[in-house]
């Protein structure tokens, strides 16, 4: 028999048959050693998830663009908390704070009157309405001193507690405002520390008429600045405006204020409206003047001349505050109309105001003097909110 050479490194064929046979056997009895349940199972589409109820929200009431003003001495307070549940509004100023007793202490000024309409009485701070005596504006209206403030804290904690928020508007028609009455600036800083620490008050605002006195406007600017430099406290001056804007003084004190190092973010602008006449008579129009003929304004352009002065006023802040007019100085506007009887304003001027104030992007609307009519106060609480 013949016999053939083996490669180098292989196994003799014997030995390869015999360990062919040896790993046959030893697949075969790994298998049978397998559990039952080891085979590979064929892949089953995923079960499908439960679809989770959706549970339809109540829509949610937009937040509004309109501040509501309220005096803090009428009779009774305002109910912040319930006013808001009622009518949707989320933002307040109080008025006004003024100087008393020493001219360092600040106080609610004035008598009751009712929501919207002008305070009546004389300039003086009501005695005991002070912030700062006995516990400091922090008891309750039943429970410590009236005068302290103390109701305004706790409607102002409850208005909160809906997510809503009150400024405290220093100055105003009657009295004097604290800078003007306080000359030492560490009494007139304590002041407005005091106040926004008792109401715990991220805003501010100054109705200020007093700006042609330069001492007046240099102390309150550094009151301020060092305020803010304790906490954050966004600041609002609200002034007059005139068919030409601000006053050459009201410019003058802005600046000036801005250069103190105190941060004023918003202008508020009260604009005093035109008296509405009988349909066909413009405004201004003498008694007795056929319908028709033109002796003033027009009753279409009674919101175009208050306009005309908002756009001036813009051009004047963006000057004193180095901004771009178009792109910058609009949200740092504010437009309060100031009606001098119910009726100066219709569903028709709301509606434009409203439109005004969100194509403009104004920081906010809200209306002073005689109280609108109900389908205006509605009108202007749907105002959208810019900020």
């Amino acid at each position: 028999m013949s016999r053939h050479r083996r490669e180098p490194g292989t196994l003799p064929r014997p030995l390869a048959v015999l360990g062919a046979l040896a790993l046959a056997a030893g697949t075969a009895a790994a298998i049978r050693m397998l559990p039952a349940g080891a085979a590979p199972r064929p892949e089953r589409p995923p079960a499908a998830r439960p679809v989770a109820t959706q549970v339809e929200q109540p829509p949610q009431e937009p937040p509004s663009g309109f501040v509501a003003f309220t005096d803090a001495t009428r009779e009774p307070p305002l109910d912040l908390a319930a006013h808001a549940r009622r009518t949707g509004l989320r933002h307040y100023a109080l008025g006004h704070l003024v100087a008393t007793g020493d001219g360092c202490t600040p106080a609610w000024a004035g008598k009751a009157g009712r929501t919207g309409a002008p305070p009546t009485g004389g300039g003086a701070a009501r005695a005991g309405d002070q912030f700062g005596t006995g516990d400091g504006g922090v008891a309750g209206r039943d429970g410590g001193s009236r005068g302290s403030g103390g109701w305004v804290v706790e409607r102002v904690g409850r208005l909160r507690v809906l997510g809503g928020s009150a400024v405290a508007v220093f100055g105003g028609p009657r009295g004097r405002e604290l800078a003007a009455a306080c000359t030492r600036p560490g009494a007139l800083t304590a002041a407005y520390r005091r106040v926004v620490g008792t109401l715990d008050a991220a805003s501010a605002d100054f109705e200020i008429r007093d700006s042609a006195d330069r001492a007046a406007v240099l102390r309150r600017a550094r009151a301020i600045e060092a305020v803010q430099r304790e906490r954050p406290l966004r600041v609002s001056f609200t002034l007059p405006l005139g068919p030409g804007g601000l006053s050459a003084d009201d410019v003058a004190m802005l600046r000036t204020t801005r250069r103190a190092g105190a941060e004023v973010s918003t202008v508020n602008l009260l604009a005093p409206v035109e008296p509405r006449t009988p349909a066909g008579t413009p405004a201004g129009t003498p008694a007795g003047t056929p319908a028709g003929t033109s002796a003033g304004t027009s009753e279409g352009a009674r919101l175009g001349l208050m306009a005309a002065g908002v756009r001036k006023a813009a051009e004047q802040l963006a000057e004193a505050h180095d901004l771009r007019i178009e792109d910058e100085v609009w949200p740092h506007l504010a437009l309060t109309p100031v009606q001098a009887s119910t009726g100066d304003l219709s569903a028709g001027d709301a509606r434009r105001l409203t439109a005004y104030a969100t194509r403009h992007r104004l920081a906010w609307l809200s209306l002073r003097g005689a109280a609108p009519e109900p389908d205006v106060s509605r009108i202007l609480w749907h105002t959208p909110a810019n900020r």
